[in-house]
């Protein structure tokens, strides 16, 4: 269970009367150890009762203390935070076109590796969800808004051309804005959204990161950044060898301040791995559910441990 949480705390002050009765058993149980060995006569007793293991006589108070604790857990009604299949969400991918996407440390290249992850990404996601894509070189472009036409979406990723300039920035903006106004129009309730950035550069252009950031907190839009390809890659700029290295720790920083996750994929296949598990994400929403009856039913199955070891291991002559 994670992130465990409670809707009357309070009541786990009665945990507190439980381990009272724990050190009352333990002080009981020394007290009559001492009674029994200054009274009894040992060498009679031991002829006369048979040996078991020490631990045994415990036992079962140890399993009704423990499921003491577990009946005041549920007592509490515990809840936890549980992923279930999301009706309706919205989603934006920002798909990076700048000229270095045409670096080839990625088989066959950047670009090509990125449409054919990009496709993929797109095909798979479950139904409920609309889909957009934005592409960014120099300025941002909005090629398809959300919608549930997956077809429209992958020849629009298909049909990308490569331009000059990282708007990182302004792709920020396009997405959030497009997620926005979509996932609102789809009801009174504001569908999950969230924005899907790939990038192999630095922000070159237009509004910086800050700026996106305030933009996509405001709109309480998380956005998920993917730093694509190798730290020593170079492209060829009018005969001229250009190194082309990913701005990691600006995307970091740019998925951490809005919620969002930071991937890194320096090959097709770690990016086709980031992608199916950004699916996995969007696919689901997290609702709290109330889980006293698990701790209910643990405390029961405690009692019966405590009530069966209690009847196997009680002290008894023969």
């Amino acid at each position: 269970m994670s992130d465990l949480s409670f809707e009357a705390p309070w009541r786990l002050l009665l945990l507190l009367a439980v381990a009272a009765v724990a050190l009352a058993y333990v002080l009981v149980q020394r007290r009559r150890t001492a009674y029994a060995v200054r009274f009894a006569d040992v060498d009679l007793l031991e002829s006369v009762a048979p040996r078991s293991p020490r631990w045994r006589r415990h036992l079962p108070a140890a399993l009704l203390v423990t499921a003491l604790a577990f009946m005041v857990t549920a007592f509490a009604k515990p809840a936890a935070a549980v992923e279930v299949p999301s009706e309706a969400a919205t989603i934006v991918v920002a798909i990076d076109t700048s000229v270095s996407m045409q670096a080839t440390d990625v088989e066959p290249s950047r670009f090509a590796a990125a449409q054919e992850a990009a496709v993929q990404f797109v095909e798979g996601l479950p139904d409920g969800i609309d889909v957009g894509l934005v592409s960014f070189s120099g300025s941002a472009s909005l090629e398809v808004a959300p919608t549930d036409d997956r077809d429209a979406v992958v020849s629009a990723i298909e049909d990308l051309q490569l331009g000059q300039g990282t708007a990182i920035g302004e792709a920020v903006a396009a997405s959030v804005a497009a997620a926005g106004e979509t996932a609102l129009a789809e009801g009174e309730e504001p569908t999950p959204t969230s924005v899907v950035l790939l990038s192999d550069g630095s922000n070159t252009q237009g509004r910086s990161i800050e700026e996106s950031i305030q933009i996509a907190t405001r709109a309480d839009i998380p956005v998920s950044t993917i730093a694509y390809g190798t730290a020593d890659a170079a492209v060829s700029v009018q005969g001229q060898r250009v190194s082309v290295p990913v701005d990691t720790a600006a995307l970091e920083t740019l998925a951490t301040d809005t919620g969002g996750e930071a991937y890194t994929a320096e090959s097709s296949s770690e990016l086709q791995d980031v992608y199916a598990d950004i699916g996995d994400q969007v696919g689901t929403t997290t609702e709290r559910e109330d889980v006293s009856s698990a701790f209910a039913g643990m405390a029961l199955l405690v009692t019966l441990g405590a009530a069966g070891g209690s009847l196997a291991w009680s002290p008894r002559l023969p």
